[in-house]
């Protein structure tokens, strides 16, 4: 392996002359390899293995690890993990409860070498979130945002092939209250607007009239999309022909390119943000 990253150097340098450095990293997996690929940054080349791992993590602050950004330290912090080498050695159940979530197992994986990165999991669900920079409280304002998320979110499911008959609506307020709500419809969706039309209407179900601090919406109850069931007008292969062509668009253009009027309200208050590994289908 040493040889061969050290061909791709040597290869890059003649091409390229000294204008263009490249450092690489070997290890069992993904992640690690980006990490030792960080070690001697702009011209390293660096192996991270068995031998060396723990010495290695023995350098190294936890934010220094990509996805641990100060929040995910935080979480850390608060089980007790304050440096790389005690992330390495909490068990299972410890990372569970740091991440609230399957994601700690996932590291527990991942800084041991396994890749966990690449492997692609049962879909349940998808799904978008956004904590708004500042307080509103009226459907009318968080509609705009709404549709953006929503708009994401059926990027996401047809991009992998999907369809789905339920959505859910979680809200978490600023004064500490949390709402969510689901709802499963008769018939499975594909386009965003039928997606839409139904978690506007959930939002409109909330109890509560207070400022948001996060919106999030969800699809469930996931089938793969093989054929569109025909209708007496043909108004589903309408729809699914119009939302193919839109994202088929979007996606050589730009996100957004193309799409309902409405998201030209939601720009001042949605930024586009991208997520680290969480996220495998990335948009």
């Amino acid at each position: 392996m040493h040889e061969v990253a050290q061909k791709i150097k040597s290869d890059i340098k003649k091409e390229a002359g000294d204008f263009i450095t490249v450092s690489i990293g070997i290890a069992p997996n993904r992640f690690l390899a980006k990490l030792a690929s960080g070690l001697h940054k702009p011209d390293g080349l660096d192996e991270i293995n068995k031998d060396n791992i723990l010495e290695i993590y023995g350098r190294l602050a936890l934010q220094d690890l990509s996805g641990i950004a100060q929040n995910n330290a935080v979480r850390l912090a608060s089980a007790g993990i304050y440096t790389v080498c005690d992330f390495y050695c909490a068990d299972v159940a410890t990372l569970k409860r740091a991440f609230h979530s399957i994601g700690g197992y996932y590291w527990y994986l991942r800084l041991r070498g396994w890749e966990i990165d690449g492997v692609e999991f049962s879909r349940k669900s998808f799904g978008n979130s956004y904590a708004l920079p500042r307080p509103l409280a009226k459907s009318d304002e968080l509609s705009p945002i709404l549709a953006k998320l929503t708009e994401k979110m059926c990027f996401r499911l047809r991009t992998a092939g999907f369809k789905a008959r339920g959505v859910g609506l979680f809200i978490n307020y600023q004064n500490g209250n949390f709402w969510h709500k689901t709802r499963l419809m008769a018939d499975f969706m594909y386009e965003s607007g039928d997606f839409f039309k139904c978690a506007y209407k959930l939002l409109c179900d909330s109890p509560y009239k207070e400022s948001v601090r996060v919106l999030a919406v969800s699809c469930f109850d996931l089938a793969k999309l093989s054929v569109i069931q025909p209708d007496m007008f043909g108004m589903q292969a309408k729809k699914y022909n119009l939302a193919n062509s839109v994202d088929a668009i979007n996606a050589k253009w730009g996100s957004f390119v193309l799409g309902p009027a409405s998201l030209l309200l939601s720009k001042e208050n949605v930024k586009d943000r991208i997520a680290f590994g969480g996220v495998r289908d990335l948009i």
